[in-house]
């Protein structure tokens, strides 16, 4: 398991932080350590998820990763 802090912009408020929590919990793999506004600390295995679908599971959270 690969431990990762990812830098999250758009998020302002706890609604934005169960939003990213909600979709990055939904990828195979992945254990969300903590989620702040701004931030997510995520433990995954590289052999099921990629950088690029932590990516699209913020993006679909309606934010972007800084």
């Amino acid at each position: 398991m690969k431990n990762e802090e990812l830098k999250i912009s758009g998020m302002t408020c706890n609604h934005c932080v169960m939003s990213v929590r909600k979709e990055l919990s939904k990828l195979p793999g992945v254990e969300v350590k903590d989620v702040r506004i701004g931030s997510a600390l995520v433990a995954y295995d590289e052999s099921k998820v990629s950088g690029d679908l932590l990516r699209k599971a913020v993006e679909e959270a309606g934010f972007t990763l800084a």
